[in-house]
């Protein structure tokens, strides 16, 4: 099947795509973000592996699945890419375009967030969940999912559900099977599978994509994953003797109506298919418990989109200081030289006031100081940059009573020190207003014995 021979979704080439993006990968291919030049939005591509076009039929098949499947609990296809990737050279790609997604997976999410979301919000997504489900099995015939899990459910940016990626297995299996990849070590899919797929007389049903729905809610119930620590071929074995997540990550008290939802989650994964209810008779339920903390949940998504805002400056700082390093040559190595390596001297006499308000006060050192011969000018002896302190910069007036007479420089919560020739710095961000030391003061005599012109002359200190 060739892409312009699908009437629909609509063929979409690669000069109406810009601001190319990788945000998800898998043994499929991989997903895509970019900005659609003429709709003027950012959508979600789904590029597979090219393999001599069977991988574009299997494909196609998947968008006019999801076409059938579309309302509003289903991620929109809003057509099929054909031609080349960004910096991929010559071969021709294809792949589905998708509306984008900005939260991304439940799976994300889980991982943002560390544990279950806030109640109410977890009512909701188990709610349009089985809305989503409950659709696509009335259809006519029905169209099963078949891989329904974290990953696969996407959210918008009011962290509403988007089912994704369903009926693969059923469509065209060897594609689903292979690119899902239920790994003989990771577990992954199989840790969703009902008992019945384990068998090779199994033929899928309803009932199958209700057992993983039930594994699903416990997911989003305690915010793990099923299984976690186990072998895809342990969990193989043990799934069809009856073993299930363990319900002792979930305290029922901890919200009205949960009891009531880990009562209907053990149904649906009950190990026959036909004691299994529907999505219709799911609905019931989730409706019920929705309903109840459907006033908190404007809450419950703020402070969601709070904690996700939070990670995301985290994340952001933390690639910022990736990239912030200092480096020395020195004769021996060009290595970078970490503030461990470095020599300290004494603290000053103005120091000494103001140290004891310093944290992480550095001990003092017998290190000599370092003399002005030209084979030691390279080997700095500074005070590494200590948390908390003011800005300063001066220099110790009893040096100048020593022979022969050194130079030395404290600094505290500088953003930057040069000694010498051919030295570099990268920094990340740019450095605060220099600001004098309210305890250092504002001149001293001194008479440097190294220089006649010098004496009697004030040395200021700035």
């Amino acid at each position: 099947m060739d892409p312009k021979d699908c009437a629909s979704p609509r063929l979409i080439d690669e000069s109406s795509l810009d601001r190319w993006e990788v945000i998800g990968s898998g043994g499929f291919g991989q997903v895509f973000k970019a900005r659609h030049v003429h709709w003027v939005w950012d959508v979600a591509i789904k590029i597979l592996h090219y393999d001599n076009g069977s991988n574009a039929n299997a494909l196609l098949r998947e968008a006019e699945l999801m076409r059938r499947g579309e309302s509003p609990y289903v991620v929109r296809v809003s057509g099929v890419f054909k031609g080349r990737l960004p910096k991929g050279g010559p071969l021709v790609h294809v792949g589905l375009v998708m509306d984008y997604m900005e939260q991304g997976t439940l799976a994300d999410l889980q991982g943002t967030v560390c544990g279950p979301p806030p109640w109410p919000l977890a009512f909701r997504l188990a709610h349009q969940v089985a809305l989503g489900m409950n659709f696509l099995h009335t259809l006519s015939p029905p169209l099963l999912h078949l891989d329904l899990k974290p990953k696969n459910v996407l959210l918008d940016s009011s962290l509403n559900v988007k089912l994704a990626d369903f009926g693969l297995a059923r469509s065209y299996h060897s594609v689903s099977r292979r690119s899902k990849g239920v790994s003989m070590e990771g577990g992954g899919t199989a840790c969703y599978m009902p008992p019945e797929a384990f068998s090779i007389f199994y033929k899928p049903t309803c009932a199958s994509d209700m057992y993983s729905y039930g594994i699903l809610l416990w997911s989003i119930l305690t915010g793990e994953k099923p299984f976690s620590n186990a072998f895809s071929s342990l969990v193989r074995l043990r799934i069809p003797e009856g073993d299930r997540p363990s319900l002792d990550e979930i305290n029922t008290g901890q919200a009205e109506g949960l009891a009531a939802l880990v009562q209907m989650m053990c149904q649906c994964w009950a190990t026959e298919p036909q004691q299994r209810p529907s999505f219709l008779d799911c609905i019931s339920v989730t409706e019920e418990q929705y309903h109840i903390h459907k006033s908190d949940i404007n809450n419950a998504v703020h402070d969601v989109h709070m904690l996700l805002e939070k990670k995301r400056r985290e994340k952001k700082i933390s690639e910022g200081l990736t990239k912030l390093h200092i480096t020395q040559p020195c004769k021996s190595s060009s290595q970078p030289m970490s503030f461990s390596e470095t020599k300290r001297f004494p603290p000053s006499t103005n120091e000494e006031a103001v140290s004891s308000a310093v944290p992480n006060h550095a001990p003092e050192s017998d290190t000599p100081p370092v003399t002005h011969q030209k084979e030691k000018s390279a080997e700095a002896n500074f005070r590494p940059i200590l948390p908390g302190a003011c800005q300063r910069q001066f220099s110790n007036p009893e040096a100048f009573n020593k022979q022969p007479a050194p130079l030395q420089i404290t600094m505290s919560n500088v953003t930057g020190f040069q000694l010498g020739n051919n030295n570099y710095m990268h920094l990340g961000q740019g450095s605060p207003e220099r600001r004098r030391h309210p305890t250092a003061p504002p001149c001293f005599n001194t008479t440097p014995p190294y220089s006649g012109s010098h004496k009697g002359q004030t040395q200021h200190n700035n």
